[in-house]
């Protein structure tokens, strides 16, 4: 593989992949959806977010802080209703309905997980469709599913990593239609939005999951790989398809070196793959962290303008 001018992709070492920047990528996003929110703003129509968290589970917290915080730098309104743990799942539904209704808002995100005393499917399932910028609700769901991407919000995961990998194959100067790819893992969150959005690209998709019979050689066929079961390093660098385009969706927090400041034991991120063995043999790849995990923000604020967009097109 040749080297190529583009900041988006950096070598992993001197014969190593190419890195695929998730973190600028990221930025590049935001600041496009700040500019059209700011022309839209010129119109009469400021996009509005709700956020709502509830319990006090600390990595929701991070999530929900950092996604008001991108919410401020698009220029939109933001609010965020944090609830008790106890809160019933009545109340929470009387709040969907109550932010469903208010046409300040055209974004909703429930943050997840929930309590375990709120059936988090019913909750989903009370957000409009129109406002879900999660993408979660069976509408947008089965509208992604036939392939009607110009009305679905679609999941702010897969719709970042679609993005990585159109701008990897873009600098790397390949095409992504006939392509072979593989998603491991079958979520309704990532696996399976994410192997419809292939399918849109006109790839050839598999999906394989803990009951595939020889993952090694599925993943082994992939020349496009998206990993998503959270499991740290279940993907081997040996399995990578020389030169594949490896999306790592995983985030997973495992042990790291020596103690921090107040003696506990350290710990780190990594993916679903084994980073420095895949890198070996990949054409490009993401790195966990600053890879998907800002991508996902990014296309929360890019969902949530254009519910906005469609907002103000209905009134006119």
């Amino acid at each position: 593989m040749t080297e190529i001018a583009n900041t988006e992709l950096r070598r992993a070492g001197e014969d190593g992949a190419f890195l695929i920047d998730g973190k600028e990528i990221s930025q590049s996003v935001l600041a496009d959806v700040a500019a059209r929110a700011s022309a839209l703003v010129a119109s009469g129509v400021k996009p509005g977010l709700a956020v709502v968290l509830v319990g006090e589970d600390p990595a929701s917290a991070v999530y929900v802080r950092a996604k008001g915080k991108a919410a401020a730098t698009c220029g939109f309104h933001s609010v965020q209703h944090t609830l008790p743990a106890a809160t019933s799942e009545a109340d929470l539904l009387a709040l969907v309905a109550r932010l469903n209704a208010d046409p300040a808002i055209h974004g909703i995100l429930v943050q997840l997980p929930l309590p375990s005393h709120v059936n988090a499917t019913r909750v989903l399932e009370a957000i409009s469709p129109a406002k879900d910028v999660d993408g979660f609700h069976p509408f947008n769901a089965g509208l992604l599913a036939i392939g009607d991407l110009g009305r679905a919000l679609v999941p702010c995961t897969p719709a970042g990593s679609m993005l990585l990998l159109e701008r990897a194959a873009k600098a790397l100067g390949v095409s992504l239609a006939g392509k072979e790819a593989v998603v491991v893992g079958r979520s309704n969150i990532v696996g399976k939005p994410m192997a419809q959005l292939l399918l849109a690209r006109n790839c050839t998709v598999t999906i394989a999951h803990s009951r595939t019979a020889d993952l090694a050689a599925t993943v082994g066929r992939a020349e496009i790989l998206v990993a998503a079961v959270g499991r740290a390093g279940m993907i081997r660098g040996e399995w990578i398809r020389p030169g594949a385009i490896v999306i790592d969706v995983g985030i997973n927090r495992v042990a790291g070196e020596g103690v921090d400041a107040s003696g506990k034991p350290k710990t780190r991120l990594v993916g679903d793959v084994d980073f420095a063995s895949a890198a070996r043999r990949a054409g490009a790849i993401t790195p966990v962290p600053g890879g998907v995990g800002p991508m996902t923000i990014a296309m929360l604020m890019s969902n949530t303008l254009e519910a906005a967009r469609r907002s103000a097109s209905s009134r006119l």
